[in-house]
């Protein structure tokens, strides 16, 4: 069992940036895939990055790709999303969501991850 706390939301103006924060608690934290999620409005919540577990590639988004990173810190039992160039389409509830029983893969289904924080608001101006 695992428990997450996504931090480090808030209110950014468009091509800002923010840093995302999971602090996960519980068993050892480099055993679990960790991938991020967001959602927006009326939408279906979506993959937006993801980390394996042992170190390996992250896996991204096409809307994630060039402006977005993810990265893990074992030791510290914390993942962050680093979120550049933001732009409105980019406001969404984002979570931290992360698995056991995916081995070394990444996965962007939402029904693979048992585990889930509780979301943090990101809202960026136009």
């Amino acid at each position: 069992q695992v428990q997450l706390v996504e931090s480090g939301g808030g209110l950014v103006q468009t091509r800002g940036s923010l840093r995302l924060s999971c602090a996960a608690s519980g068993q050892t934290f480099s055993s679990y895939t960790v991938a991020w999620f967001r959602q927006a409005p009326g939408k279906e919540r979506e993959f937006v990055a993801g980390m394996p577990r042992g170190g390996g590639r992250a896996v991204y988004a096409d809307s994630a790709k060039g402006r977005f990173t993810s990265s893990r810190d074992n030791a510290k039992k914390m993942a962050y999303l680093q979120l550049n160039s933001l732009t409105p389409e980019d406001t969404a509830v984002y979570y931290c969501a992360a698995s056991t029983r995916l081995g070394a893969v990444v996965v962007t289904s939402r029904t693979a991850y048992p585990f889930w924080g509780q979301g943090t608001q990101v809202t960026v101006s136009s």
